[in-house]
């Protein structure tokens, strides 16, 4: 069974008034499947409709068309035994009130009907020590970590984390990156939703990239590499770039394109292009000074894929 099944989901936002109404469609025609157990990576520009999907998954918002399941349960019909399997933590919400973070974590234990002890989620998250204080005196970061506590509740099947690095410093993002793969380990399925694409590329098993609400692409890191045509840059220096050179490497299957610089041979290609482009430089009449490689960056398959608006 899937964590997470979205069928034919549009979801659109009329707003009223007095010169007319105006409809927004921030989800369109969105079918997607996360699979139970893995981590899932969910990016896309402002305004492309990621936190309006994850708003459907939790029943914050019904869909205009379409249906959205959790573990099988339909979101709309069944919500409570939906909501009962996830946890979330997410954005633009935080902890309120003159309750302390601990006051936090213990109602949020109680919503879920748990036995978790307060102690351990709070040592998960860092939060020991400033538990005690009333949450209006915590920081951005502070806040963040006291509602990831809050979504481990539980033991979730579905952890959905929207957003999760805002406002955290290095050991903060780290550790919610630590506790991110540890959920996985112990089961749970984690739909990760970031702006910050190095957090998604260190821990996600597959990809989907949602562009103006319409997915444009779903798969493994390395698959979508290979989509777009370039899984990986050979930089080369040499002594002298011979005339025949770029002609000569730009013909070996599973090459891009080839650039050069000065006495530098830049070469976009496949992974197993780069033994080939290597092997024929070094057959070239010039001397090979240097070899670097690098695969393509998540950054460059996002701006691949959209349209370079992050």
């Amino acid at each position: 069974m899937a964590a997470i099944e979205l069928r034919g989901v549009t979801k659109q936002y009329t707003s009223y008034g007095f010169f007319g109404n105006r409809s927004v469609t921030a989800v369109q025609d969105l079918d997607l499947t996360v699979r139970d157990g893995e981590i899932f990576g969910f990016l896309g520009p402002n305004g492309a409709g990621k936190s309006t999907t994850i708003d459907l998954l939790v029943d914050y918002a019904e869909p205009t068309d379409g249906s959205v399941r959790v573990f099988g349960n339909d979101v709309s019909e069944a919500s409570v035994a939906a909501r009962e399997r996830i946890g979330v933590l997410p954005d633009g919400y935080g902890p309120i009130g003159e309750r302390t973070g601990r006051e936090h974590v213990e109602f949020a234990i109680d919503a879920k009907n748990a036995d978790d002890d307060p102690d351990e989620l709070l040592e998960r998250v860092g939060m020991h020590g400033p538990d005690e204080y009333p949450v209006e005196e915590y920081s951005k970061g502070m806040a963040q970590r006291l509602m990831l506590a809050m979504a481990l509740a539980g033991e979730p099947d579905l952890l959905i984390l929207d957003e999760p690095s805002t406002g955290l410093d290095p050991n903060g993002a780290r550790t919610m990156r630590k506790i991110v793969r540890e959920e996985n380990a112990r089961g749970a399925t984690v739909f990760f939703s970031s702006h910050i694409l190095a957090q998604v590329e260190a821990v996600c098993d597959r990809i989907g990239i949602l562009d103006a609400g319409q997915l444009v692409a779903v798969d493994s890191l390395e698959s979508l590499r290979s989509e777009v045509g370039q899984s990986a840059e050979v930089t080369v220096e040499l002594s002298t770039v011979p005339s025949k050179i770029p002609a000569r490497v730009g013909a070996i299957d599973g090459v891009a394109d080839v650039r050069t610089n000065g006495t530098t041979v830049v070469v976009a290609c496949r992974n197993d292009a780069k033994a080939p482009v290597i092997a024929a430089l070094h057959e070239s009449a010039a001397d090979v000074t240097n070899v670097t490689t690098s695969e393509t960056s998540l950054d460059d398959l996002f701006e691949s894929y959209t349209r370079g608006v992050a």
